[in-house]
């Protein structure tokens, strides 16, 4: 991965809440990631499009829905930018958190939205 698409990504604030989500809870939804950035579907779906097709994410699909985590082919640099911002910027997605917790735990999500 080039610095330059990772910052590019980076630079929007969508991407970097939907990103240090993902990279906070270890794997996340649609439904969940619509529900925690109180943002509608296809919006959050072009965003996390945009973070796969630059290999910053990777998915898998269960049923209808897909989940999304950090890409496990990222160079360890990359790892690293990620943790480091996530653990020095948790209040850029403590709303986030917040909302998404208000779901219930999450077999009770997974039973209702996935």
């Amino acid at each position: 991965m080039e610095p330059v698409s990772l910052f590019k990504s980076l630079a929007d604030e969508t991407r970097l809440r939907l990103l240090l989500l993902i990279a906070k809870e270890q794997e996340l939804c649609v439904c969940e990631l619509t529900e925690a950035l109180d943002e509608n579907q296809p919006k959050v779906s072009r965003h996390l499009a945009q973070l796969r097709k630059v290999g910053l994410l990777q998915d898998r699909r269960q049923g209808v829905w897909i989940y999304y985590r950090i890409s496990d082919a990222l160079p360890a640099w990359v790892q690293e930018v990620i943790e480091r911002t996530l653990g020095a910027n948790q209040r850029v997605i403590k709303a986030d958190l917040k909302r998404l917790a208000a779901m219930g735990d999450r077999p009770e999500r997974l039973a209702s939205c996935c």
